[in-house]
C-alpha cells in the first residue's frame, strides 16, 4: 500500500497557492512577509510558490518596491469562462438595463456555482444612488440567504432541492438569516407560487432584495436577476410595481434564450 503522505502534501501545496492568489486578489500588491502571514505559511514557502507563479506569468514583482501583484493572465482565464455564458449575458443585459433605469437600484445577475452551493455574481448594474448595496463580479454568496439563491433553487426538482438543502451549513449571516431547512423549503414553495423570491436582512443587515429566475429554452432555471435596495429606501407602496418590473425582466431574458412560458388553460 502506498504512503498517502505525498498526496496530503500536494493538497496542502495547492491550498497554499490559492491562499496566495486570493490574498493578492484582495490586496492588489503585497510584500513577501505580509503575503506569508496572510496565507498562513512560511516566508520560504511563500517565496517558492511566488517564484513559480511569476515564471508561469500569473504573478509579477515590482522591481522598485519588491511587492507582488497579479497579472492579467488570471483575468483572461475568467474571461474564457464568462465567454461560455455569453448568450446568457447578452440575453440578460438589455432587460437588466431597463430594470436599472426604472428603479435606480442595484441590479445583479447570478448563476449557481455547483462546487459549493453558492450563487456567483456574473453581471451587474450599479445603483444610481451614492448610498446603495455594492456587489462585486465574481462574488459568491450562500444560496440559502440570498434572493438570487432562492430563485435559483425554487424551480428545480423536489429531489434536487432536498438534496442541496441537506448539504447546506446554514449559518446566521445577518439579523434575519434563515437557518432551518424547513423554513427555507417553505420560502422556496412561496417563491415558486408567486414567481419571485425575496429576502429582508438575511444576507446583509439593512438590505432588502427580490429576484426572478431566468430559464433556458428547455425551461430549466439557469440564472436569476435581482434588485437590491437599502432597507430605508424600499417603498412598500411601490412593491407591486417592483415585482412587475422584476418578473418582466426575468421573462424577457428567458425569452431571449428561447424560453416559452407554458400556456395557462
Amino acid at each position: 500500500m502506498r504512503d498517502p503522505k505525498p498526496k496530503t502534501e500536494n493538497v496542502a501545496s495547492v491550498l497554499k497557492v490559492f491562499a496566495v492568489l486570493e490574498t493578492l486578489a484582495d490586496e492588489q500588491r503585497m510584500s513577501l512577509a505580509d503575503l506569508a502571514q496572510r496565507a498562513m505559511t512560511s516566508k520560504a514557502t511563500a517565496h517558492r510558490l511566488l517564484q513559480t507563479m511569476v515564471e508561469l506569468g500569473y504573478v509579477e514583482q515590482d522591481p522598485d518596491t519588491e511587492k507582488y501583484g497579479l497579472t492579467l493572465k488570471l483575468f483572461s482565464l475568467g474571461a474564457r469562462l464568462l465567454n461560455e455564458q455569453s448568450d446568457l449575458l447578452r440575453a440578460a443585459d438589455k432587460a437588466m438595463g431597463k430594470l436599472s433605469r426604472a428603479t435606480g437600484e442595484s441590479i445583479n445577475l447570478g448563476i449557481l456555482d455547483e462546487r459549493d452551493q453558492r450563487v456567483s455574481y456574473i453581471h451587474k448594474y450599479d445603483s444610481f444612488y451614492n448610498l446603495s448595496m455594492k456587489s462585486t463580479l465574481g462574488l459568491r454568496n450562500p444560496l440559502y440567504s440570498t434572493s438570487l439563491g432562492k430563485a435559483l433553487l425554487a424551480w428545480r426538482d423536489e429531489d434536487e432541492i432536498q438534496d442541496r438543502i441537506s448539504g447546506m451549513d446554514m449559518q446566521p449571516l445577518a439579523p434575519r438569516t434563515i437557518t432551518e431547512p424547513d423554513e427555507l423549503l417553505e420560502q422556496l414553495k412561496v417563491t415558486r407560487q408567486r414567481g419571485y423570491s425575496e429576502e429582508i436582512e438575511e444576507s446583509e443587515a439593512g438590505v432588502r432584495c427580490m429576484a426572478a429566475p431566468v430559464f433556458n429554452h428547455l425551461g430549466k432555471p439557469i440564472a436569476a436577476i435581482s434588485i437590491a435596495f437599502p432597507l430605508f429606501r424600499f417603498d412598500e407602496a411601490r412593491k407591486d410595481e417592483y415585482v412587475n418590473l422584476l418578473t418582466t425582466c426575468g421573462l424577457e431574458a428567458s425569452s431571449a434564450l428561447g424560453y416559452r412560458a407554458p400556456k395557462v388553460h
